[in-house]
């Protein structure tokens, strides 16, 4: 039995959700409509902040990209949970598997940057008006998306070429509906508190300081707006970083339940739950709650439709 538990793993058994036979068809449709919606939303806001002259602003060019790591995220876990569930489990090469893992994590770490940079976006809008022209220019907005694509990279290669180094065992049945780390750390068969230690400190760049930088800037943001004297003032100041504080604190609220509180004591359905949240979920709501909540986009929004409408009946 120990030979057994030691045999080099190089496919797994995704299990997806095993109690949902019953109702998989409709667990289906469901995550299938989902999955429309939020790449519809995403497209729309990409396609809208490329053709609008109106929305070629730092904050919407951050936004853009932020939409496109929600499609790349939804991308790589949606369509392959779909067939998990109406195959109820599906079989996964050790290199799909890491391959999966490899894009959602780029995707999860570029977002945590891209947010962080539309937080500095904001933080120089309100905070220091005057100059917020001259220092936010076109140039350093590619910059901090560059960087901010680029280091979720990185640290998610190294994160990966650490995940390769393991030896894989037996068991390969993965109780998940996709790839996630905590499911591979399970199955090594090395020192997994090294490995741990390892991944903890790439987190720390990835995750935590991003959130202190965030918190410092809404900090010195709710500083400036209390100092304006007028109540419409503080409203419009308000309202321009409304949008990106929801999103930031749906996405970090998720992010933090699912690796930062310990998960011991936790069952597999409430695992799979805060999964759900930030990789079908949020990538939902952020084209939703930026669509709801900013009116520059519901004109740009109705522009372009009228210009259709019109370009069709001509």
């Amino acid at each position: 039995m120990l030979r057994e538990n030691q045999t080099t793993v190089t496919e797994f058994l995704l299990l997806g959700f095993p109690a949902s036979h019953n109702f998989k068809i409709l667990l289906f449709l469901v995550f299938l409509l989902l999955y429309i919606v939020t790449l519809t939303g995403n497209i729309l806001i990409i396609v809208l902040v490329s053709t609008s002259h109106q929305l070629r602003t730092p904050m919407y060019f951050f936004l853009s990209h932020l939409s496109l790591s929600d499609i790349l995220l939804t991308t790589d876990i949606v369509p392959n949970m779909l067939y998990v569930i109406m195959a109820e489990g599906i079989v996964i090469s050790l290199v799909g598997c890491i391959t999966q893992y490899f894009l959602f994590a780029v995707s999860i770490s570029a977002e945590c940057f891209l947010l962080t940079m539309m937080s500095y976006d904001r933080y120089l809008a309100i905070c220091h008006p005057l100059r917020y022209s001259s220092i936010m220019d076109f140039k350093l907005c590619c910059q901090l998306v560059s960087w901010s694509w680029f280091l979720g990279f990185m640290i998610t290669l190294n994160m990966v070429i650490l995940v390769c180094s393991f030896q894989l065992c037996n068991p390969n049945v993965i109780d998940h509906f996709f790839c996630d780390l905590a499911p591979l750390l399970e199955h090594s068969c090395s020192n997994r508190f090294i490995a741990e230690t390892v991944l903890s400190f790439l987190g720390i760049p990835c995750v935590i300081l991003p959130s202190i930088f965030i918190i410092v800037t809404y900090i010195c943001i709710t500083l400036t707006i209390i100092r304006i004297s007028s109540t419409t003032g503080r409203q419009k100041a308000f309202s321009t970083c409304s949008s990106h504080l929801a999103v930031v604190c749906t996405y970090y609220g998720t992010l933090f339940a699912k690796y930062v509180v310990p998960s011991k004591g936790q069952s597999v359905n409430i695992m799979k739950i805060t999964s759900l949240l930030y990789t079908v979920i949020t990538p939902l709501f952020n084209p939703i709650i930026y669509t709801l909540r900013n009116k520059e986009i519901q004109a740009a929004l109705r522009k372009c439709i009228s210009i259709r409408v019109q370009t069709y009946f001509e």
